[in-house]
């Protein structure tokens, strides 16, 4: 089929004029909280001049509308509603920078408007903000845990407001992916027979998250943990697989878990109505996934929440992180002694200088004294007890009793090379500087700076040769 050139020009023209027309249209996104009071006052004016910008992404412009309005009418009755639009207009950006200055403007519009009905919106807000940035089970849970608490302060906080039923389903898908990050962890350790911290992670799972899409699974390897830990933990293993049968009726390891029940001999529990109802619920409204989404799925940074519960109550406190079982108790201490005491006014000022057990000195009477009494020395012996001067270096014998070897030799006060022979000798070395001229010197013994003995030794004259003198 031939087409003309007008023809194929005017298909051009209408092709531009439609995408203008879509991209003028989905560039302009309408604000969710206006003003709709019809007036022309000077802050209400600039309000919607701010607005419009938000509405067409200058929020540059808008921003700096919205701050000469609270600067200049700081008393308008649209100041609270320009805070907020300042938190809308970094929260529109949508960048990781724009989304951390929006939940600290939108922190700040709570802290300062707390009554107002806002607040709700937007507490509910920053709860969304952690949600959008949340990644995949199997990254950092930083977000995630973030946006659980924020999440749950919607529904602590304001739990009669639109928000609450939204900010309740936002909880559950983010438990959803918290829930998948620890089962993660649980099925490796489970997987590489190390049980006692699977179970530890599986147990902390099933108690934290019931409303997990695989609590039926966690708990069947749970059990199956416990089983292969030893026997003093099948009781543990049983109330796993009984917790199946009872709380996920129509899971498809209810069966098997019904037969491990009965092969430990233990009492099979019926199944809840309650849990029967909620799992019929979740199958009949759980969200199936599309083309698209199963194609481009695992391109995508944040997590898939199709499998998160539709019903039931998201949990509202977190649990304290558990020690495994396997690890022993700490002993309970002993008791203490407990006992009353009593007090009362001595009136019979005696009663300390009469009794004998009251004080340990009576009045008038001198301290007794008490003499530390030092163990006696014994006077070394040295050998030889004299040289001449200038004779030259020599090997000193010192004789006595007690010695040990960290006794030292002193000559005077320096010290010498001492050997230890026994407790009863020591050698020293005695260099011929310290014999050069004649006197009297004090040999000394220490121990560690303590002083165990001292002997005089001499020094003589030199002897002068015979010969010389007859010459």
């Amino acid at each position: 089929m031939l087409f003309s050139k007008t023809s194929i020009r005017s298909l051009i023209v209408l092709g531009v004029i439609l995408s203008l027309f879509s991209a003028s249209c989905a560039r302009r996104r309408k604000y969710e909280n206006p003003i709709t009071k019809d007036t022309q006052q000077p802050d209400k004016v600039l309000f919607d001049k701010a607005i419009a910008d938000i509405e067409r992404s200058r929020f540059e412009v808008a921003r700096l509308t919205l701050n000469t309005l609270m600067n200049t009418y700081d008393t308008s009755e649209y100041m609270a509603k320009a805070k907020l639009a300042v938190a809308d207009s970094w929260y529109r950006e949508g960048d990781t920078h724009g989304l951390a200055q929006a939940e600290a403007e939108y922190k700040d519009f709570i802290l300062f408007y707390p009554q107002m009905e806002e607040s709700a919106e937007a507490q509910e807000k920053v709860c969304d903000i952690h949600y959008k940035q949340m990644e995949k089970a199997d990254r950092d849970p930083k977000h995630a845990l973030r946006a659980e608490d924020e999440c749950r302060l919607v529904l602590t906080n304001f739990p009669n407001s639109k928000f609450a039923p939204k900010a309740q389903q936002l909880l559950r898908n983010i438990q959803e992916v918290l829930a998948q990050h620890e089962y993660v962890a649980g099925s490796f350790y489970h997987h590489k027979s190390s049980f006692p911290a699977a179970s530890n992670r599986l147990q902390y799972l099933v108690d934290q998250y019931p409303l997990f899409s695989s609590a039926d699974e966690a708990l069947m390897k749970l059990g199956d943990s416990y089983g292969k830990m030893g026997p003093r933990f099948l009781d543990r293993s049983a109330a796993a697989y009984a917790r199946v049968v009872k709380d996920y009726p129509l899971s498809a390891f209810a069966d098997e878990a019904k037969s491990k029940l009965e092969q430990m001999e233990r009492p099979v529990p019926e199944a809840d109505p309650a849990a029967l109802a909620r799992q019929k619920y979740e199958t009949e409204n759980r969200t199936k996934a599309g083309m698209m989404s199963k194609t481009l799925g695992i391109f995508s940074h944040s997590p898939d929440t199709r499998m998160a519960a539709k019903s039931g109550s998201p949990s509202m406190e977190t649990k304290g992180p558990t020690i495994p079982v396997s690890v022993p108790s700490a002993t309970p201490a002993a008791p203490s002694f407990t006992a009353d005491v009593a007090a009362q006014t001595v009136t019979d000022t005696t009663a300390l200088d009469n009794n004998p057990d009251a004080r340990a000195k009576k009045p008038g009477e001198e301290a007794p004294t008490v003499t530390a009494k030092l163990p006696e020395q014994v006077a070394p012996t040295l050998s030889p007890s004299s040289v001449a001067a200038g004779s030259g270096g020599f090997t000193l014998t010192i004789n006595g009793a007690g010695f040990t070897p960290n006794v030292i030799v002193l000559w005077g006060n320096a010290p010498l090379q001492t050997r230890f022979v026994s407790s009863t000798q020591l050698t020293a070395s005695v260099p011929a500087k310290f014999i050069a001229a004649p006197g009297n010197v004090v040999v000394a013994l220490n121990a560690g700076r303590i002083p165990t003995g001292s002997a005089p030794f001499t020094v003589t004259e030199p002897q002068v040769n015979s010969k010389k003198k007859k010459k």
